[in-house]
Order: structure tokens, then sequence, then C-alpha cells
């Protein structure tokens, strides 16, 4: 019988920093699309159909003493691949349990910061799908910035922490992936906020998110302060936390910046991005350490797992801020575009409550990796 790894116990290997020796089943053409990536993991893709008749292609690719981690789609190839790898001699071999889609939920928090007053803020990484959300603790109170699907996890981070939830805040309307902050929200009788201008289509109630509305999280008022920032989507609102911190939402990243096109009005919001880059952006203080909602490279993720840069640092290295001329700046975000994520129109449908897949058919449309930045 394979022995098998859990999904935490590989992200703390790639948090960590571990030597990891993975060996992907899937074929090549999904491999390509979307792979375990980060840390010091190395990665060697084989497909499934080249092992049937035996794994001895493998011994020249690997150490039979060394620990290979066999992953798949879903976790059935990868048992029976490990199984074939222990029988040839392979001590050390592990199946991925769960495999991709499962890889693809899990979320590893990283504290970033002890805040003001005793408060503290956490950052919530889904290795999977390089998505970021946050956790803003003070005083027995949580708000949760760009909340996952997978609302469980937050609920036993809060309970565990002895904190209520009660404030859930989107800083858009999501297209990669389904928000659980309306059902957080429902969940732990918290106030659910989402900026007016995403929410024009929703069918369900919620507090507006924009700016002039600061919120206090906790006795200690750590102040969340939304800054409207459009650009990524027409409502796109950033929120500085604690006067230290910048959360970007999908405006901007640590390597690159937002794509304004996922609404199919990349034309129209192109000169709102830039007014926010290039304008907005730089009114603020360049010491906020900037905080985005999602990365797109394993080289952002520092050693201890977080994803976070100082926003004057951003000014002199990140290409997207370095375009002086508006029209190579509209060529570079309207035509150097990766593919749309996928299933983004039924998943922005979900988060503006006009479909509710089950939770099978929300795990497939999240499948793949996260599309919400320009290409560097």
């Amino acid at each position: 019988m394979a022995k098998t790894i859990t999904t935490r116990e590989l992200a703390e290997k790639i948090v960590n920093q571990e030597e990891t020796l993975i060996l992907d089943v899937r074929n090549t053409e999904q491999f390509e699309d979307w792979k375990i990536e980060g840390g010091k993991a190395e990665i060697i893709n084989e497909p499934y159909f080249n092992l049937l008749d035996g794994v001895e292609s493998l011994d020249e690719k690997l150490d039979k003493n060394q620990e290979v981690i066999v992953v798949c789609a879903k976790g059935g190839s990868s048992v029976m691949v490990a199984d074939l790898l222990d029988e040839a001699g392979y001590q050390n071999a592990y199946s991925l349990e769960g495999g991709m889609k499962a890889w693809s939920e899990h979320l590893e928090p990283v504290k970033i910061a002890d805040l003001s007053d005793g408060g503290s803020l956490y950052q919530f990484v889904r290795l999977g799908k390089g998505c970021l959300s946050y956790v803003i603790e003070s005083d027995g109170e949580a708000a949760i910035v760009d909340a996952n699907r997978m609302t469980d996890i937050y609920e036993k981070f809060a309970k565990e922490r002895g904190t209520a939830i009660t404030h859930l805040l989107d800083t858009h309307l999501h297209a990669d992936h389904i928000s659980g902050g309306r059902k957080l929200a429902e969940i732990a009788g918290g106030t659910y906020h989402l900026p007016p201008k995403d929410a024009e289509e929703v069918t369900f109630d919620y507090a507006p998110l924009k700016e002039g509305n600061d919120i206090t999280v906790g006795k200690t008022k750590i102040k969340v302060q939304p800054i409207y920032s459009p650009g990524h989507t027409i409502g796109s609102t950033s929120l500085i936390i604690d006067d230290k911190y910048l959360l970007t939402g999908d405006i901007l990243f640590v390597k690159s910046i937002g794509r304004p096109d996922l609404a199919g009005l990349a034309d129209d919001w192109v000169k709102d991005l830039r007014e926010t880059l290039y304008s907005r952006y730089k009114e603020l203080s360049y010491n906020l350490t900037v905080l985005p909602a999602h990365y797109s490279f394993a080289e952002e993720l520092h050693e201890n797992g977080e994803v976070s840069a100082r926003l004057g640092d951003l000014y002199e290295r990140n290409s997207g801020l370095q375009v002086d001329d508006t029209e190579e700046f509209k060529k570079m975000v309207t035509e150097n575009l990766p593919p749309q994520p996928n299933a983004y129109e039924n998943i922005r449908k979900t988060n503006l409550g006009k479909i509710s897949p089950d939770t099978e058919e929300q795990k497939e449309m999240e499948t793949g990796p996260n599309r919400c930045a320009v290409e560097g």
C-alpha cells in the first residue's frame, strides 16, 4: 500500500524551503498549464501512461533513496505510481492525497505582523492557486479580506484564536476564484463589504466598501481604510491597514500589475488602471508594505512563505510601473495577456449571486492557476 502525504505536510516543506522532489504524472499539457511551485521544490513530469509497463525509465532521473512525492489530478493515479515505485525499490515514494484538486484548496497561514494595541495581521497563502487572503484581528474581533470559498479554514482559525468574525471584505468582484466572503458573513453573523461599482448586478444585500467609510476592528480600533483604486475592475478598492500595510487586491502585484479585461472592458478600464498605479498610489507613503490578492511566480514567496514588498521598492523594480508612454502602457495591458481564468464568466456570476453551483462544480470551475496579472 502506497504511503501518502497530505497537502499540509507538502505545504510546510515548501514554505520551510526543504528540498522536495515531486513527480507529476499528469499529461504534459496539464502539467505545463499548472503545477506545484515554490521553495526548493524540484518537479519532474512523466505522464502516467508512460509508466504503466514499469518505472525503469525513471531510474536515470531519480535516486531510489530519496523522497519522491507523486502527484496526479485527484490522487488515484499517484497511488498506483507510488506503489510501482515501491515495488521497484524506491524506499520513500509518497502519493499526494487528493492530488492537484486538493492542493488547489490548501491555505497556509503566515503571520505578517503584530499591529498596534495588540492586533495582528495574517496572510493566508493558497499555494496551489496563488490566491492571497488576509485576517486582521484585534481585541477578539476579526476582519477577513478576499476570503476563498473554503470557509471552514477561516472559521477554525478564528475559533482557535478566540475571535469573532465581524467583517468580510472583497477588494473587488473576483473572476478567478469563488469568494467565501458572503457565505462567511452568513455563518458568522458578520457584515459583508463589496465595492458598490462592482455590485450593481448582485442579488444580495451588502455594505458598500468605499473610500471615506473606514472600518474598525475591535475596541482597539485597528483602522481599515478603503482607497478607491479602479483598473482591474471598475470598483477595485485597496485597503490601508493600521497605516502600515496596503492591500492592493488585483491592482498591483509584486512582479506584475493587474489585468483590466476580465469583464470585457479592457479599453475602458486602461485609463483607470494607469491613473491608480501612476498617480493614486504615488500619493501614498512609499513605506507602505504592499500585500496583494495574488501572486504568479514562485520567487515572489519570501523564505517564511509570505508575499509582500515595500511600495517604494516596487516603483523601482516592477516592470508594470516603469512605462512612461501612455500608448505603450495601453498596449502592454491589452495585448500582453495570458488566457482568461478557467470558467471566469461563471465564477463572476457565482460571486454576483446569479448562479449557485454545488461544491463539486465550484471545485471544477476553479481548476487551474490564477491569471489575474499582465504577463511580464
